[in-house]
């Protein structure tokens, strides 16, 4: 069996998987029982100065049968006191001593509002801070959460004051709503992050009534944009975790977030540079004892892969991941149809007939319906595979160049110096 224990920025927990700061951590019962369950830890929901939440506050988007295929919520930070919630980070941390929690933590940019929530945070013996730069609504329109986390100087600023006092390591959570994540990223580095988290959730609404014409979710016939989460988003975290990972100015851990479902997601996030991961939309829809399979999944999967620690799992994939000028313009694949499989829906055939390019033939062989693929035509582009309702019907094979390999960025190179 793997060893499953990971350090994130000194941060120690038994098992990659953490839950998110969001209303499965709201409160002690909730992370004792998660922890009970076997998540390796907890970022509390998010601390400052209690508000007022709304209701109703979530709504979910379905899509092809699939239920909560997306999230969205606006619900704010925690609404009980600081008080309160420390009290039970103290008790919780004293049950369980060696499971991770973080506290995630939110004011207004001020430098001895920083000092001051930190200061008693740490003092109940929590294992590392979590600045959220990310909350989209609500928070925002207060000056805190992504209005902070879309201006690097702000970051950079404000994980500066809280690494002035902190004694245990910050992670800065970063938002999504921005151009380039990484511009946010290596501000939060230069300000002494010991680490970065991503993805918070996105800006969405999740939609609209057609009987009421109200959007979902509202409040008394009023709606405002709120935060995406779910399966929906995981490409998007993905890329921006893969972004940060190969960029050689963010040089600290990364814990993954955004859409994570298994144990599967988390390993693609594991390869794509992440830590650890962290885990909501699927525990509020199947509950804390998802991460039982998460484990075992995980264990399995680095059992039959050799790998002794899942630490070594992490960034095995980011030195593939590149730029699109790098990409070899002369490598090609070809899609190769099996009839032996095939049912005969067509959908390949559609597809790329209506809106690939043409290059699937229907013919007829001893009266019985056929498919093909006109290789010189076919420029390997997936849509085929991808539309198949039918695993193995379609495959997607390299057809051998005797053109060597070059880029877009070697091509124009070349080009240059031919024109000099």
């Amino acid at each position: 069996m793997a060893d499953l224990r990971i350090d994130l920025a000194g941060i120690k927990s038994p098992n990659p998987f953490w839950l998110a700061s969001a209303p499965p951590t709201n409160s002690g019962y909730q992370v004792q029982r998660a922890f009970e369950a076997g998540w390796g830890g907890a970022v509390w929901k998010t601390l400052g100065e209690p508000i007022l939440n709304v209701s109703s506050r979530f709504a979910a988007v379905n899509f092809n049968g699939q239920r909560v295929a997306g999230f969205n919520n606006i619900e704010l930070i925690t609404d009980r006191s600081l008080e309160v919630n420390l009290q039970e980070i103290l008790e919780t941390k004293k049950r369980f001593p060696n499971h991770a929690i973080i506290a995630s933590l939110m004011v207004e940019p001020n430098q001895e509002k920083w000092h001051e929530i930190v200061k008693k945070v740490e003092a109940v013996g929590v294992d590392g801070l979590e600045l959220n730069f990310g909350c989209p609504h609500g928070m925002a329109e207060r000056g805190m959460g992504a209005a902070s986390g879309q201006v690097p100087e702000l970051v950079e600023r404000q994980t500066y004051w809280v690494k002035e006092v902190a004694r245990t390591p910050v992670i800065v959570k970063l938002t999504p709503n921005i151009t380039d994540i990484t511009m946010t990223a290596e501000a939060a580095v230069r300000g002494g992050a010991d680490a970065v988290s991503m993805i918070n959730t996105i800006n969405s609404l999740a939609g609209v009534d057609l009987d009421s014409w109200n959007t979902v979710p509202h409040v008394a016939g009023k709606g405002a944009h709120g935060g995406y989460s779910g399966p929906a988003v995981k490409p998007i975290a993905l890329n921006m975790v893969a972004e940060c990972a190969r960029n050689p100015l963010v040089k600290v851990p990364i814990s993954g977030i955004g859409g994570i479902s298994n144990w599967q997601d988390a390993a693609e996030f594991l390869l794509m540079g992440a830590t650890g991961v962290q885990i909501c939309t699927a525990a509020m829809h199947h509950g804390f004892s998802i991460v039982e399979d998460m484990i075992d999944g995980l264990n399995n999967y680095l059992d039959e892969k050799g790998i002794a620690s899942v630490m070594d799992l992490v960034g095995q994939s980011v030195h593939r991941y590149s730029n699109w000028g790098d990409l070899d313009l002369n490598y090609n694949i070809v899609a190769k149809i099996n009839n032996d499989v095939c049912i005969n829906c067509n959908k390949c055939h559609i597809a790329c007939e209506d809106t690939a390019h043409q290059c699937i033939d229907l013919y007829t062989e001893s009266g019985r319906p056929m498919l093909k693929v006109r290789e010189v035509d076919c420029v390997g582009c997936n849509l085929c595979a991808i539309v198949c309702p039918v695993e193995g019907a379609i495959s997607m094979v390299e057809k051998m160049s005797t053109i060597p390999p070059m880029t877009w960025n070697e091509r124009q190179s070349l080009i240059g110096n031919f024109r000099r």
